[in-house]
């Protein structure tokens, strides 16, 4: 891939040697990065470069990661968001994906791991593109532009991330039909992230917060017990 096709990462992360080093891994699988040392930087930095993707360390002292993707997302930035947590904490995984991270890895861990989940992350917004059914899908108020990765309500734009939509369209391909946890997982994060239920649980919550009229009432994304998700056909 030429050097001006190559996508750019945002790298904020206070430790300048991991820093460093996930600079460095991210240059060998042929990405440009842009660094920051902490997370006001890293806000100034992405308002000014608009990366591809944003790799984000939770726990940089004055403004954390959690609060620097919180804020990216306010300011309407879909692009893909990965945040660094340590070994066990799950409060600070759910409270990323809360703040609208699309994933999570665990330090430590291996460069050659976090690249493929950086890869995947930006893979995610291509896997509907071109697949068999029609190009476009209505259902009520919403209209779903599979080939364009758009989202209408009511005839205005949604911002999705790419996540987001890949959850609609992995719903939107098969209307009316009960889609397992488990295979959504697979199809929009894929195969190693088959029993990361909660991942799925944070994103429909954050996708119905934008298309539904009343969250806790969903007419489109609809939850089946202990079975999975479907989006009703209107």
């Amino acid at each position: 891939m030429p050097d001006d096709e190559r996508r750019t990462v945002l790298v904020a992360d206070d430790d300048q040697r991991l820093r460093n080093l996930l600079s460095w891994a991210l240059e060998q699988g042929n990405f440009s990065v842009v660094a920051a040392a902490d997370g006001l930087s890293a806000l100034e930095t992405a308002r000014q470069v608009n990366p591809d993707l944003y790799l984000l360390d939770v726990g940089m002292p004055g403004m954390s990661g959690i609060e620097v993707c919180r804020q990216l997302r306010a300011d309407g930035v879909i692009s893909p968001i990965l945040i660094l947590t340590g070994f066990g904490s799950e409060e600070d995984k759910v409270a990323g994906l809360e703040a609208g991270a699309d994933d999570y890895q665990t330090k430590p861990f291996a460069t050659r791991e976090l690249l493929a989940r950086v890869n995947a992350l930006l893979r995610r917004s291509n896997v509907y593109a071109g697949a068999n059914g029609p190009d476009v899908f209505v259902t009520g108020d919403l209209r779903i532009d599979f080939d364009q990765h758009l989202t209408y309500k009511a005839g205005r734009p949604v911002d999705l991330t790419p996540t987001e939509f890949g959850i609609l369209a992995c719903l939107a391909r098969a209307p009316g039909e009960v889609q397992p946890s488990r295979a959504i997982l697979q199809k929009v994060w894929g195969p190693a992230y088959r029993d990361e239920v909660h991942l799925l649980r944070v994103n429909v919550a954050r996708l119905r917060r934008k298309i539904e009229d009343i969250a806790s009432q969903p007419r489109y994304v609809l939850t089946h017990s202990r079975a999975g998700y479907s989006l009703a056909a209107q």
